[in-house]
């Protein structure tokens, strides 16, 4: 990305330093831009995601910002797609290569290339003032930082969001994602023969599981070093199941999401004998044996706005698309590089630069926020009237099944 053609020393403040954050610092940084990234976490950044699918987007985002690694060198590479029926028979199989990865590598892979000194854990930002000429960032404890523009990459639970765009508000449809990490050494010959090459989904009745296979702990893609990753789509109600399985075993309620490590010894358990229940034998199995477990609730969540005077939000602050689609991390980039380059093209107007990001990016979140509602709609219908679970049931064959995380043009799609 070209330098800056105009004024020198811009000043951006990014708050959220996890990756669509030091993307975006990472693509400001090379062009020329005074960058800060301010990290609430004060301890080792972990992402709730574990497993991540590398679709078109992310990698052009990566380059862009730095990381130089080809495609295939991201994590490990799966020839093709299978669909499992409640007993863990093979439904349909396609051949679809695709490269599965681990949040920690793609976060690694940023942080080595931004700027140590630029990073700022451990801070947590309280307010926002901003007038015509800049913005001011004020965080606890009394620090202030003052900037040309402030970009919000700090996730579902946005502070900037919070402040800038109060009015909105996620949507929780009614179920959660179960997560699991396996090592592959803990899988049962068996069961390692049918998932472990293959990007897996489970289709039994009333659940979805996905499962592949990640990088190791120590990023490794060598055989026996891995870890198969599940994730178990599962309807919960909200008034009243969700809350518990949100509270610890000390009896505090996390309502933001419960921290894995915060997880409640009975949920678990009882994660465990249900996947014996409802999923296929396999599935059951890698989650049985996982070394972490942990869970999600699912939302949707799209701002009206994602510019607010000298403030942008980019990423899951700004919308949130269930996991369906796999496009959290490439929209997350594909925000980033939009805003730079509209900023860059805007000849150091920042109205009309932050207004050309605006328009582009709004349309694009619909999009995608839409698409997972679409891929999501049998999971949303199980705690819905039984002739709408009928419906839905009708309605999910193996190969709408398969459309989870595939490619999808969003760019091109109309308003």
């Amino acid at each position: 990305m070209a330098g800056p053609s105009h004024s020198a020393r811009r000043r951006v403040l990014i708050i959220g330093g996890s990756l669509g954050g030091l993307i975006a610092g990472n693509l400001f940084h090379r062009s020329g831009w005074d960058v800060h990234v301010f990290e609430r976490t004060g301890g080792v950044l972990e992402g709730r995601g574990a497993g991540i699918t590398i679709l078109p987007g992310l990698v052009d985002a990566f380059r862009a910002a730095g990381v130089e690694e080809r495609e295939e060198q991201y994590g490990v590479t799966l020839p093709a797609r299978i669909v499992l029926d409640r007993a863990g028979n093979i439904m349909v199989e396609r051949e679809f290569p695709q490269v599965m990865t681990s949040w920690r590598r793609l976060f690694e892979m940023l942080k080595v290339v931004f700027p140590a000194a630029r990073y700022h854990s451990g801070v947590t930002l309280e307010r926002i003032e901003q007038d015509d000429a800049g913005v001011t960032a004020h965080f606890s404890g009394g620090a202030r930082m003052e900037g040309d523009l402030l970009v919000g990459a700090d996730g579902l639970r946005s502070t900037v969001r919070g402040q800038v765009l109060p009015e909105a508000r996620s949507f929780y449809p009614g179920y959660v994602a179960w997560r699991c990490l396996t090592d592959e050494s803990a899988l049962s010959a068996s069961t390692y023969a049918l998932l472990f090459e293959r990007y897996t989904i489970c289709a039994a009745p009333g659940e979805q599981g996905i499962g592949y296979a990640v990088p190791g702990p120590d990023h490794s893609v060598e055989p026996g070093r891995r870890q198969y990753n599940v994730v178990w789509y599962h309807p919960v109600r909200e008034a009243d199941e969700l809350p518990r399985m949100l509270t610890d075993d000390r009896g505090r309620y996390h309502a933001g999401g419960i921290p894995p490590a915060s997880l409640s010894v009975l949920v678990r358990d009882e994660m465990v004998a249900m996947a014996g229940r409802v999923l296929a034998p396999q599935f059951a199995e890698a989650v049985e044996r996982a070394r972490l477990h942990f869970f999600q609730p699912i939302v949707d969540l799209e701002s009206p706005r994602l510019v607010v005077g000298r403030v942008a939000i980019i990423g899951d602050a700004a919308f949130v698309a269930r996991p369906h689609v796999a496009m959290g991390v490439p929209k997350a980039g594909g925000d980033a590089l939009a805003l730079v380059e509209a900023l860059e093209h805007s000849g150091g107007d920042y109205a009309a630069g932050l207004a050309a990001f605006e328009a582009q990016r709004l349309r694009v979140g619909r999009t995608m926020t839409a698409r997972g509602r679409y891929l999501g709609a049998y999971m949303e219908a199980q705690l819905k009237p039984d002739e709408q679970r009928r419906q839905a049931e009708r309605e999910r064959t193996p190969d709408r099944v398969l459309e989870t995380a595939m490619p999808f043009d969003y760019e091109s799609v109309a308003p």
